[in-house]
């Protein structure tokens, strides 16, 4: 049981973060192991309320690949992947509007609204939020998957100035004239609207510690990285194979102005209270000076 004077000492510790963040937009990718665990979930939620309540404005965007897998499943429909990316034909596409627009992100809103919290749910589609244009790939063809040319925040900041949770699903408009609507993968999603909102934190919840210079031995995790540094680090090998796209959306984030990205283990019960609140933090945190 923790003593009165260790609760003192915790509080004390976390107030300065307390006053950093007050009034700072926070853009959080939310998937993987945090989204299927009911008890992660729950505790996600309550981190996110409880940054919300004291006065940080944090914008929720979140994937949904394991729910679209079964829900092909279900119908069946088999998933097939293109240089680890999902081939999207039309019936596929509006299944996954289904599943990420209809599903999962009103459930992620009823759940906040259970802790408390304000939450509003939008999709890319929503007062034009995200256009895209179809990817190209390796010149491999990927159907209705895209890739974001534009943010229009106004409808996420009207949002945050009335004290609501944004909570974001990454399905996007097609650019003007195109009346497509693509898949947008939900890491390089988040961290485009983290830049057009000149957020002050982009967090990627992950189902790893963060960095690893040894992937079988979570005790070599690197704490910080400069930016400078990342494309030694890939060419060493030491950044690899599933980390490197996370490692590309951090960049995208840093090169558009956001001060610090981080990738934690959404494994860890709040986590993101770990990060946000304390000397020791957790997970990686990339940044943009040595």
């Amino acid at each position: 049981m923790i003593s009165n004077e260790d609760w003192t000492e915790i509080l004390v510790q976390a107030l300065p973060y307390f006053k950093q963040w007050v009034g700072k937009i926070v853009v959080v990718k939310y998937g993987g192991n945090a989204m299927l665990n009911e008890e992660l979930k729950q505790a996600v939620m309550e981190d996110i309320v409880l940054l919300n309540t004291i006065g940080i404005h944090v914008v929720l965007v979140h994937g949904g690949g394991p729910e679209i897998n079964t829900m092909l499943e279900r119908v069946g429909k088999e998933s097939k992947f293109v240089n680890g990316l999902r081939y999207t034909d039309e019936e596929t596409m509006e299944i996954v509007q289904m599943v990420l627009t209809g599903k999962l992100n009103k459930d992620i809103v009823g759940i906040l609204l259970q802790q408390g919290g304000k939450a509003v749910g939008l999709s890319g589609v929503d007062t034009g939020l995200l256009r895209a244009k179809k990817i190209d790939k390796d010149g491999a063809d990927l159907g209705f998957v895209g890739e974001v040319t534009e943010v229009h925040p106004e409808i996420i900041l009207s949002l945050l100035n009335q004290g609501f949770i944004p909570v974001i699903s990454t399905v996007a408009l097609g650019e003007q004239g195109d009346t497509a609507r693509y898949n947008i993968n939900a890491d390089t999603a988040a961290a485009k609207i983290a830049v057009a909102l000149k957020a002050e934190k982009f967090v990627q919840l992950t189902n790893v510690p963060g960095v690893l210079r040894d992937v079988n031995d979570p005790t070599t995790l690197i704490k910080r990285i400069a930016r400078q540094a990342i494309p030694s680090m890939i060419a060493t090998g030491i950044i690899s194979s599933g980390m490197i796209p996370k490692i590309e959306c951090c960049l995208e984030a840093l090169k558009g102005g956001v001060p610090r990205t981080h990738i934690i283990d959404g494994r860890v019960p709040h986590s993101l209270l770990i990060e946000m609140f304390s000397d020791r933090g957790i997970g990686t945190m990339l940044m943009n000076e040595e």
